[in-house]
Parts: C-alpha cells; structure tokens; sequence
C-alpha cells in the first residue's frame, strides 16, 4: 500500500508551490521573463546541489550545519591553487571539492566513533570550516582566474545553463541511490529505527559515515560551481546557507525526525526557496524582512511536517513498517 504520509506532503508542497508561483506571477513584475526564471534555476543549483546529500543525511535523522562553511572553504582553496599556486583550474577544483569530503569524513567519524550528536559535530566543524576559509584568503577576495574556469559556473549548453545541468544530474543520481540501491533501503531504515537496522545487520556506522562524506562532497562542488559563478573567492561566502538548505529539504517533505522523505519532493522544496528569494527581490522587499520571511517559512515547514505524521498515522490507523521488514 503506498505511503498516504509521503503523499500528504507532496501534495501539500505542491499546491504551496503552485500557489507561490502564481502570486508572484501577478505582484512581481517581470517574475515570468524567460531571463528571470532561466536565472532563478541557475541561483538555486547550487542549493539544489547541496540539498541532495543534506537529504540523505536527514533521513538517517542526522543533521549537518557545515555545509555552508565547506561550500566556503573548498571554494577558496581552488581560487587559492589557481590564482596562488598556478595550479590549472580542473586540479584546483578537485582539489577544493576533495576538501568538502575530508570535512565530510571528519563529521561522520565524529558522529560514528566518539558518538558525538550530529548537531554539535557538524557545529563544530562547520565554524573550524569557516575559519580555514578565512585562513587560506588571509580574509581577503581572492580573483583573477583562467577564463576556461568561468564555464562550470556560467557557461551554457544550448540554452541550459552548466549548473543546473550539474544540478540535475546530482538529482537522477541521488534518486538512483535512494530508490534503486541496497545502500538507500538502508538510509531509510537506519532513520526509522537504527537499532532494528542494526539488528538486521545493516552497518549503521558504515552508511552514516559515507552518508556525510557524500553531503560533504556536494558541498565541495557546488563551492567550487560558485567560486565560478561569482568570479570570486570569498571567506564569507555561504554564511547561513545551510539554513536554506535545511527549509528547503524540510518543506519537500524529508521528516526531520528520519526514516521518510523523496528527492522529488526536495526539487519542489528548493525551487520554492530559490523562487521566494527571487520574488521578494523584484518586489523590493527588504533583506532583513527576507530573514524574517526565511525563519516563517522553516518553522511552517516543520510544523506541517509534524501535522502531516499525525494526520497519516490517523488516516491509515496503522504503524510503520520497522526497519527489519523494510530489509
């Protein structure tokens, strides 16, 4: 029997997208251009990208707040070997996305090994991050790179621009991951009981680990696209970027608590963050009002992503699958 809890939230992202589109559509002028919306999938490709390994993570019910800082990080440290160490740009950007999955791995030994909770782990290592960012500029812009470096982040084929590419593929790979694998039928279930994942004799340890390597990863690539985007390599970059990317996973319908949530939903989730912020934009309204805005629209999505559990659990009077029958 499909899931009615999973469905209760598709719909209701949906209708909040359709909603959303429609009104800006009437309020925001020039919100329907083909150069606006073709520039709003741009903008949100690099949280899309992120939002995929942040899936991940959250339906194994852990959390990482580092993502920001290693977009940062690994972003300057490519414009670092560039620019610095004449390093050529393709070496450079391995090397700056090579560091997202070292802090990856270091918040999963964390979380694995000394049992440290997600949260405080990837606090951590999201302000050490943050400070290897500023360490590597000497807390200054770092620019001037190789022309051939500009297309990752602002080329296009055909009429698509690179990053959305990029971003799409990241997509169809997560959902292959998460819907065809034995690896993603343990994601899932670790989030809906990992002691009875364990017990089946999935290796937890062994999924985590690799979970937060991958959302480490991502986060190293999509600094790395917007190093090329912005043309800059800033330490500030991505301050409270992993808080978009939590609403955006949250509002498509991943539950905070684990265990549920599609990739599918994610798309509608980020597009709605990156159409917002848009929107808001046009309309003038000011950046400290878009905060507030960003804070309501995270504190809605969970609540209704509580309500929703509730609601479905009343509807179909029955209890979730454990992990053991999942396997």
């Amino acid at each position: 029997m499909k899931n009615k809890n999973i469905d209760i939230r598709e719909y209701g992202i949906l209708i909040f997208f359709i909603v959303l589109f429609i009104f800006l559509s009437i309020f925001a002028n020039g919100f329907l251009s083909v150069d606006n919306l073709i520039n709003v999938t741009r903008q949100v490709s690099v949280m899309g990208i992120v939002a995929v390994g942040m899936t991940l993570i959250i339906i194994t019910g852990g959390i990482d707040l580092s993502v920001g800082s290693i977009l940062a990080a690994s972003g300057c440290l490519s414009a670092y070997m560039m620019v610095n160490a004449g390093i050529d740009p393709v070496t450079a950007s391995l090397m700056g996305i090579l560091l997202g999955s070292v802090i990856g791995l270091i918040n999963g030994f964390m979380i694995t090994k000394i049992s440290i909770p997600p949260f405080v782990a990837t606090l951590a290592t999201m302000t050490a991050a943050r400070g290897i960012a500023y360490i590597i500029t000497d807390a200054r812009p770092i620019y001037g790179f190789p022309e051939s470096f500009n297309f990752i982040g602002q080329g296009y084929i055909w009429i698509i621009p690179v990053p959305v590419i990029v971003m799409i593929l990241v997509f169809l790979i997560g959902s292959f991951i998460l819907n065809k694998l034995a690896f993603g039928r343990h994601v899932y279930a670790i989030g809906g009981n990992e002691e009875a994942a364990t017990l089946s004799g999935i290796k937890s340890n062994k999924v985590k680990m690799l979970v937060y390597i991958l959302g480490g990863t991502l986060a190293g690539l999509a600094g790395v696209i917007l190093l090329s985007r912005i043309n800059t390599g800033l330490p500030s970059t991505g301050n409270a970027f992993e808080l978009d990317v939590i609403t955006a996973v949250i509002l498509g319908g991943v539950s905070i608590t684990g265990g549920s949530g599609k990739l599918r939903g994610v798309v509608l989730g980020v597009l709605i963050m990156g159409i917002l912020s848009n929107g808001l934009i046009i309309m003038g309204v000011q950046e400290y009002w878009q905060w507030v805005v960003r804070g309501l629209v995270l504190a809605i999505a969970v609540g209704f992503d509580k309500n929703a559990q509730l609601l479905s659990n009343f509807l179909t009077k029955k209890k979730p699958k454990s992990a053991v029958e999942l396997n």
